[in-house]
């Protein structure tokens, strides 16, 4: 018998962690599916301070589907109470997340100190984290106790995962086929490949972040995209994009510099302010090799050599963007304004009606990205109040996550085989529609599970 238990991302999009455990006596085995920082509507909520569910030091193993804080972030704290297993990945997941854990720690720091608060680890617990974790192919078979583990592509970010589990079933001699999707990608993204046909699962583990809406085609998202650029120089005007540093940043430094280049906007300044941006940026380059490469000319492939882009490494050329006229396009982290350099340049120009912000990424709720977006008239940053005047502007079709229909067709090609579905990474009315759809239209038994329930596989 195996249990499978929601200890994250149940009804909610973040806090990523789920728990296999054979359950048997003589032979137990315990694994995770990640293991991520609750989100909501700090960037280290303050259930991510909380014991975990279990005993760290029970855990064997840990697979991490990808390099997002929300499937990654409590691992350093995982060691710290205990754990002494393996960490798995693929080779860009694990280069990745060493980046976004220890640009996480100068985050958390900053908000603890706000807040009065202690920080979950530090950075010398995630070069601890580091030396557990083990990069692997896709498509590796990983033997851990009683379950054997493989990774296919998500297509969501670079080197991102689905986790293929085989595991022990009641029925004597038949073993039990678990899929999680982790994150599941946009097929509208140029840069990767999407997700792999992964055939034969009965349990299904399904992302379900947009399960109740649909994306802008291709073409409408770079119209909206070039519009959104043009509108702001008419105005005279700062286009401020709130990024996430992982694959939104590197798709989009791609296509406005193809829009430059074929002349499609206006020859403006286009600025990186995110350390980590360019950072993954160069790991996007060092693994050219998962890269879509029939769309992508290794040649010419850069996402920084355009004069137009230029970089902010350091918190003086950060400050220097502010010396350049407008018209500019300014990209910065975090994607949803929970920290980072973004929310400087929204203090400066939210409150000017020529400026437009324009959200690309999932906004989670209670988060400022989203209050924003949702039509507050005043927000309140580094403890000043400011008014919001500019535009706001949102494209769907730039989310690193499949949309309603996408997820359906994902469903319905493995429908033959799959006895249940549970949909996770979504807010309520995201998972339970979505939950509904699949009843009704494929007939499968479908359910949003909440935080900490278990069932039996």
């Amino acid at each position: 018998m195996t249990k499978l238990s929601f200890y994250g991302a149940a009804q909610e999009v973040t806090g990523s962690c789920f728990l296999l455990d054979s359950g048997s006596a003589s032979q137990r085995t315990r694994i995770l599916i990640d293991c991520g920082l609750f989100q909501c509507p700090k960037f280290c909520d303050v259930r991510s301070h909380d014991p975990f569910k279990f005993d760290p030091k029970s855990i064997e193993a840990l697979f991490a589907t990808h390099a997002h804080v929300d499937h990654t972030g409590r691992i350093p704290k995982l060691i710290k109470e205990g754990f002494r297993g393996k960490i798995y990945s693929t080779h860009p997941t694990k280069d990745l997340a060493e980046l976004m854990l220890k640009d996480s720690v100068g985050v958390m720091a900053k908000e603890a100190e706000r807040e009065g608060n202690a920080i979950p680890y530090t950075e010398e617990d995630v070069g601890r984290a580091m030396s557990f974790w083990e990069g692997r192919n896709y498509h590796d078979k990983i033997q851990i106790g009683n379950f054997e583990v493989v990774f296919y592509d998500a297509g969501h970010v670079l080197g991102s995962a689905m986790v293929f589990v085989e595991c022990p079933s009641t029925t004597l001699g038949m073993n039990k086929k678990v899929l999680f999707t982790g994150d599941l990608g946009n097929p509208a993204n140029p840069l990767l490949n999407g997700f792999e046909k992964v055939l034969g699962a009965e349990i299904l583990v399904l992302e379900s972040t947009y399960g109740d809406r649909e994306h802008e085609g291709i073409e409408e998202k770079k119209l909206k995209l070039e519009r959104a650029i043009e509108q702001s120089v008419v105005r005279g005007g700062v286009l401020m994009i709130p990024a996430f540093s992982l694959e939104k940043t590197q798709e989009l430094l791609w296509e406005i510099s193809d829009m430059l280049r074929k002349k499609q906007v206006p020859n403006i300044p286009i600025f990186l302010d995110s350390p980590l941006a360019i950072r993954a940026t160069e790991v996007y380059q060092k693994y050219y090799s998962y890269l879509n490469r029939a769309y992508v000319d290794k040649k010419s492939f850069s996402f920084l050599n355009f004069p137009q882009v230029h970089v902010a490494l350091t918190t003086d050329e950060s400050k220097k963007i502010n010396d350049v006229p407008a018209p500019k396009v300014i990209i910065a982290g975090s994607g949803m304004s929970t920290g980072g350099r973004i929310l400087h340049h929204e203090r400066r120009y939210l409150q000017d009606p020529k400026s437009t912000i324009l959200f690309i990424g999932y906004q989670a709720p209670g988060s400022l990205g989203r209050r924003i977006q949702d039509g507050a008239n005043e927000v309140t940053l580094f403890g000043e109040k400011v008014p919001i005047r500019c535009h706001k502007e949102t494209i769907y079709g730039y989310s690193a996550h499949p949309d309603y229909a996408t997820l359906f067709e994902f469903v319905r090609e493995k429908s033959d085989t799959l006895k249940k579905i549970y949909t996770t990474h979504g807010e309520p009315k995201s998972s339970l529609a979505l939950v509904q759809k699949l009843r009704d239209n494929l007939g499968i038994p479908a359910f949003a599970p909440k935080y900490g329930e278990s069932v039996e596989i």
